[in-house]
């Protein structure tokens, strides 16, 4: 190839490179913009609801506290029952909670349960969830809010999931809670984390009827037992382990409304920490997320090069052309980003590390399949829960 060629075949790329982030950023739904991704401030509605929450929890005895005092004492007009399901920890979680409740005074409104044996084609979480929403069901609630025992609630979140949920008459209502940035692992890799599940699923995508786009944050979940009972129940995902965007997905399936959104102060307190514990996390889910198919696998491996590391070579190539090509791609894409890195607290300079975030999530959804080619999909807290069927 000559030298001509090669600088033709640069320019080339840098243009699909540009390219490509104008249309992600001028078509896919406005999913950076997080302006509207917000729940408005307004007052509760004349009935005050009944809500049940309900929270897996498996060795959660050094988060659970928080997460159960976090609801107990919202200010909110209706009535909030709180049902933790103890998933055979080993840890004290479920003394834990108690003695959290007590220290609110508000041990009449805790019901603890010990998780039944995990049942066949169940995932553990959605099989802790079952025995929460059959429990809450005995107090016909008007909504059952579920969440996990890391998340700290806002005192006014409940009074504002519920109040837009009957404003807007939403069947599922969900916020992607305020993640936990302490470490330079954290910051690097959280906030992209919900840069890409937005551009995955557009929320305002997922608000419109005659989208198939359905998404949801497992982490504080707003639903309406009606609504869930259309679909059969929790028990129609059972096996999922993206547990969150298959409920949304089976509820849009039979008419529900949904939304999705950023909470400013509903907050997980999850320390992942280390760049390996974040990897672990990633790997969890990503390779079922693309369906275990090792050709969608071959494609977003190199959609990724593409639109994430090629306008970063292109600078390095010595071409001048090539090299604008590929600045104005990168600084689009950090345009993209500024609203999420600004949402976190971070400095502007920070847009410019989008790259680096997804050449590591690319390293982690490899190894998520690694994983599941070797029977240990799905690792949580000691289960694989998405191995390969032989």
């Amino acid at each position: 190839m000559s030298l001509l060629e090669a600088g033709g075949y640069l320019v080339a790329s840098g243009c699909a490179g540009l390219l490509i982030w104008l249309s992600l950023a001028l078509f896919r739904g406005g999913f950076w913009r997080l302006a509207k991704c917000f729940l408005p401030e307004h007052s509760e509605g004349r009935e005050p609801a009944r809500v049940a929450a309900v929270i897996p929890a498996r060795n959660e005895a050094e988060s659970i506290a928080s997460a159960v005092n976090s609801l107990l004492s919202q200010n909110y007009a209706g009535s909030i029952r709180v049902i933790v399901v103890d998933d055979d920890s080993s840890d004290g979680t479920a003394s834990v909670a108690f003695e959290a409740a007590a220290t609110v005074n508000a041990r009449e409104r805790l019901t603890v349960l010990r998780s039944e044996r995990l049942q066949p084609g169940w995932t553990g979480k959605l099989w802790a969830v079952s025995q929460g929403i059959r429990e809450a069901m005995k107090w016909n609630p008007d909504y059952l809010l579920l969440t996990d025992a890391d998340i700290v609630h806002d005192k006014s979140n409940v009074a504002q999931l519920v109040a837009w949920a009957e404003e807007q008459s939403l069947d599922l209502t969900s916020l992607m809670v305020k993640l936990n940035c302490a470490s330079t692992a954290d910051r690097l890799l959280m906030p992209a984390f919900v840069y890409f599940f937005f551009l995955l699923y557009p929320p305002r995508w997922t608000s419109q009827a005659k989208r198939r786009t359905a998404s949801a944050a497992g982490g504080c979940m707003l639903v309406r037992p009606e609504a869930l009972e259309r679909i059969g129940g929790i028990g129609a995902i059972r096996g999922e382990i993206i547990d969150d965007c298959a409920l949304a997905r089976a509820l849009k399936q039979t008419g529900s409304r949904l939304w999705i959104g950023l909470s400013k102060s509903t907050q997980s307190r999850r320390a992942y920490g280390s760049f390996g514990e974040i990897g672990q996390m990633i790997s969890r889910t990503a390779f079922n997320q693309l369906r275990h198919s090792t050709a969608i696998l071959a494609g977003t491996i190199a959609g990724l090069i593409v639109t994430y590391l090629l306008p970063v070579m292109l600078l390095m190539t010595g071409r001048p052309l090539a090299a604008i090509l590929g600045g104005a791609a990168w600084l689009l894409m950090a345009a993209t980003y500024l609203p999420m890195v600004r949402f976190y607290g971070l400095p502007i300079i920070w847009t410019l590390t989008l790259p680096f975030a997804a050449a590591f999530y690319m390293a982690a959804t490899i190894h998520s399949a690694w994983k599941h080619w070797t029977g240990r999909g799905g690792e949580w807290k000691g289960r694989a829960q998405d191995m390969v069927r032989r």
